[in-house]
């Protein structure tokens, strides 16, 4: 029988996901997860399943058998035809759907790859702040968390580093705003990988964050002028006093070709030092002297990439499904169920004699004047529900086309300072374009006005 561990890799076909597989894959029993089924899996030894995260019991089954967990999400592509939701939102809520399924299935560690975090008080970008929010959802209940913070992971494949070359590729001179001149502290794929596989397993290191880097700092300026002396390319790049985020934006997706989805939260964390912190900084030894800047950009430029991964099914054609996201403030700190009570209360006070509802057992019926049928019912599911997170399917109404799939809940997050409201797979009844312009938009106003309701307890 063997005794290798199992290891859960969520995010396992992203850059350091391939990478770690490709190294490791003979030390762990991995089980690598992603939503697409798997076509051909080149390496017999890893074993594919397939999941959808935004479910919990999804990720519970995912999970199941597992030891450790490394936790690689980030940003997900959405997997419905209307998203109505920020990326920190949806990453926030995939986090704590993870955490959940940790807890549940006894495992005895999560690790993830975080950023670092600047020093105490510098307001944070959105994209570091959503990291570190991931961070702490990860590790609010029971299963360890260690995080390892990195700024920008240079290796052949990483999409940070991807955006360097292609500036350099295509741009002979480069005007490089006051953002280029905040410095950096790189490390090697080479080196993190070895770093991840020492804390995995390790009671150590379980319930700490360390920071990890190479041995070298730089500006991102002079990382572009060192990735065109390597690349053999003459380029005239330069710093100007201006501090453009959201033009820098447009202009790196337009000359790297890169979806802005990915750049706009790249760029505004670059405005942070991201070096190491000493008093959290990994003291893990290396087998090997770490990568140095200039070692590790060569690597990235002419290293060949891992083995191939697995070859996936093309994802079904999208579906009129919609999920929809929304932070609420919680002042007052209740709970899951009292917000949900709240919410069916509060709808029919805000439109007077336009919407009523009736509870009767555990649906909801929500009905507009004039209408003999319900517009909207909702069973509540308590035996799913606790005081984090109270859950109701959307089983029937006018407004509801797919009436055996589809929910809605309000779930605390971030130790109970928020609440995210969520639509999961809902399929309308209305034509498509109506319902994009018409209901969906009226929900994000009711959203809207609920969170300001929410807000005013705390002073009521």
């Amino acid at each position: 029988m063997s005794d290798k561990k199992t290891l859960v890799i969520a995010g396992a076909s992203g850059f350091i996901g391939r990478w770690f597989i490709h190294t490791y894959r003979h030390h762990y029993h991995i089980i690598a997860l992603s939503r697409k089924k798997v076509r051909h899996n080149p390496h017999p030894e890893v074993e594919w399943r397939q999941v959808e995260l935004y479910s919990i019991s999804s990720t519970e089954r995912a999970l199941a058998g597992a030891h450790y967990a490394l936790y690689l999400v980030h940003s997900m592509n959405p997997s419905t035809r209307l998203n109505q939701g920020t990326f920190d939102d949806t990453d926030l809520l995939l986090a704590d759907n993870f955490s959940r399924a940790a807890e549940a299935q006894n495992l005895e560690q999560i690790i993830f790859m975080g950023g670092i975090v600047p020093p105490d008080g510098e307001p944070l970008s959105r994209h570091l702040r959503s990291r570190y929010e991931v961070e702490q959802t990860l590790g609010a209940r029971r299963t360890p968390l260690t995080s390892l913070r990195a700024g920008i992971i240079i290796g052949p494949g990483g999409s940070s580093f991807e955006i360097v070359r292609k500036l350099v590729k295509n741009l002979p001179i480069m005007a490089c705003p006051k953002w280029c001149d905040s410095e950096s502290q790189p490390i090697s794929i080479h080196d993190t990988l070895p770093l991840l596989h020492q804390v995995i397993g390790a009671p150590q290191y379980y319930g700490q964050s360390l920071e990890i880097g190479g041995p070298d700092v730089i500006s991102y300026t002079d990382l572009l002028r060192l990735t065109a002396r390597l690349l053999q390319k003459r380029r005239l790049i330069f710093s100007v006093p201006i501090y453009t985020v959201g033009f820098s934006k447009l202009w790196v997706a337009r000359f790297t070709g890169s979806s802005t989805t990915l750049v706009s939260p790249l760029v505004e964390s670059l405005r942070h030092h991201m070096r190491l912190h000493p008093a959290r900084w990994a003291q893990l030894p290396l087998q090997r002297p770490a990568l140095s800047i200039q070692e590790a950009v060569s690597d990235a430029l002419s290293g060949p990439e891992p083995a191939a991964g697995p070859s996936f099914h093309s994802p079904a054609p999208q579906r009129n499904t919609v999920r929809s996201f929304q932070r609420l403030p919680n002042p007052a700190q209740l709970g899951a169920r009292r917000v949900a009570l709240l919410y069916q209360r509060w709808l029919p006070h805000l439109f007077r004699y336009l919407i009523h509802a009736r509870q009767e057992g555990p649906y909801v019926h929500i009905y507009a004047s004039g209408l003999p049928r319900p517009i909207l019912v909702l069973r509540s599911i308590p035996d799913r529900s606790d005081g984090e997170r109270w859950l109701f399917y959307i089983c029937d109404g006018l407004l509801v086309r797919r009436k055996d799939y589809g929910w809605l809940e309000f779930r605390r997050v971030l130790q109970g300072r928020h609440f995210v409201a969520a639509i999961h797979e809902f399929v309308p009844s209305l034509p498509w374009y109506i319902y994009r312009y018409t209901q969906a938009l009226f929900h994000l106003w009711v959203m809207h006005r609920f969170r300001r309701y929410l807000a005013q307890l705390q002073a009521a």
